[in-house]
């Protein structure tokens, strides 16, 4: 989720239509300035005991965040209290439960976003040393019940988890208990867009399959490889899932907007602080009548604000973000953009991808959405086989992608080294999660204490 930082401009009223579709019109860009944007979240913990910080305590998210501006990183405040921090490497903020994320600056290649990420992890490393925190790289936390995690102190969390429980049953693991990985991406015109939105959609479970990462739920095994992809089916279903309509003719910029018009608000920011306007709709709010700001009309600010409130698969905010893996281990990081600026951003390596899913019909899309958190890479591809023949086959297409695109590091490294944990994964077939229950069922004695040692940064 992102945090509310305001840009030139944003404070525009809006006067039409236009205004609203012209937030994805501006972010088309030549292949030339096409950049990189990684996301990453970690789950916070005290080394001693395991158990998740507040953010008051002594030694907590707090005082993590006020030894980060120790590096350079500038606070942003909420109420009083810093709940953000910016800087050169982008900016770092808190999920509802305290969970760190790191959202990278827009980059130009795999090599800087690997260089970025392991600067932020040595940062968080020095920090927990003298603090003594630790990050563990999961989907979801292995052993900790909701009423164990602290909260936050940031308003649309507030709203939102009161909100939660009126639309689905899992909404609150999703806010509180969750981790993911992402990237964010451009594209050069509508019709790239499109192309690309479609392709990534289509391709999302399998890098949920890929990056599985979360089989434990309070101590025990919880008979899925990524339960956090679970929680998106029962989170909120006007907000979430695959989107059947990016696949039909004629989809652009115009039709993502009348999709996000319909999805129902949370909140709008008001003087700094967030007016709850949960279950409220935009397009009343367009017409000037929000109950909760009679006769206001929005601002380009709202509608940039109301864009990062829907949580489909892949979501559109003036560049294109991929949304289906779980938080993983620091190689992980690397290797999520790694396959989808291989798949994306290089014209052939994107035909390529899409004539391996084109003919999908919506029932395949819905069949691996529902399977996949549970079976992963052994769920039935709709090309014959298992999605571990097909990972093999996107892995080549990825490969390919990122050998065309030539970008060498110093040392003459391409970007194709960062797909090294994918292909063994695939080859395998074991995801993170199955190595971790065939660990807990064997060395680990039934004890999944032991992920805190094996999987943190």
């Amino acid at each position: 989720m992102s945090n509310h930082l305001s840009e030139l401009g944003d404070e525009a009223p809006i006067e039409g239509r236009d205004q609203l579709i012209s937030v994805f019109e501006r972010g088309a860009r030549p292949a030339a300035d096409w950049r990189i944007g990684t996301e990453h979240e970690k789950f916070v913990y005290r080394t001693a005991d395991h158990r998740a910080p507040s953010y008051d305590e002594p030694g907590g998210i707090r005082d993590l965040l006020k030894e980060m501006e120790g590096y350079g990183w500038e606070p942003v405040l909420e109420g009083g209290k810093v709940i953000a921090l910016k800087g050169a490497d982008g900016a770092i903020s808190l999920e509802p439960a305290g969970q760190f994320e790191l959202s990278g600056a827009p980059l130009e290649s795999i090599h800087d976003t690997c260089a970025e990420s392991n600067r932020h992890l040595k940062q968080c490393q020095e920090i927990g040393d003298r603090l003594g925190l630790g990050f563990l790289g999961l989907g979801f936390w292995p052993d900790k019940t909701r009423a164990e995690l602290p909260v936050m102190p940031k308003g649309r969390y507030e709203i939102m988890r009161a909100h939660m429980p009126r639309v689905g049953n899992l909404g609150l693991d999703m806010m509180l208990r969750t981790c993911t990985i992402q990237t964010n991406l451009d594209y050069a015109s509508e019709a790239d867009m499109a192309l690309k939105f479609r392709a990534s959609m289509a391709l999302q479970p399998l890098a949920t399959a890929l990056f599985a990462n979360s089989p434990f739920t309070e101590g025990k095994p919880n008979g899925f490889r990524s339960f956090r992809s679970h929680i998106w089916t029962d989170t909120d279903p006007h907000r979430t899932g695959t989107l059947p309509f990016v696949f039909e003719d004629g989809f652009g910029f115009e039709r993502y907007a009348d999709y996000a018009l319909d999805v129902p608000m949370y909140f709008v920011y008001r003087d700094g602080k967030y007016i709850d306007a949960a279950g409220l709709s935009f397009r009343d709010f367009l017409a000037g009548k929000l109950s909760v700001l009679p006769g206001e009309t929005p601002r380009l600010s709202d509608w940039k604000d109301h864009l990062s409130t829907a949580f489909p698969e892949v979501r559109m905010k003036g560049y294109l973000e991929m949304r289906g893996a779980d938080g993983g281990r620091w190689d992980r990081i690397c290797a999520l953009p790694a396959l989808w600026v291989g798949l994306l951003y290089d014209d052939s390596a994107l035909n390529a991808a899409w004539d391996l899913c084109k003919h999908w019909t919506n029932a395949d899309h819905d069949r691996l959405r529902a399977e996949v958190p549970r079976l992963a890479l052994n769920a039935a591809s709709p090309n014959g086989g298992t999605l571990q023949d097909l990972a093999k086959e996107v892995l080549k297409i990825a490969d390919a992608g990122l050998a065309s695109r030539a970008r060498l590091n110093g040392a003459g490294d391409s970007e194709q080294g960062f797909l090294g944990p994918l292909h063994e994964i695939a080859a395998s077939g074991l995801t993170n999660a199955d190595r971790m229950l065939a660990a807990y069922h064997g060395r680990w004695n039934g004890d999944v204490a032991a992920v805190y040692a094996e999987e943190s940064y």
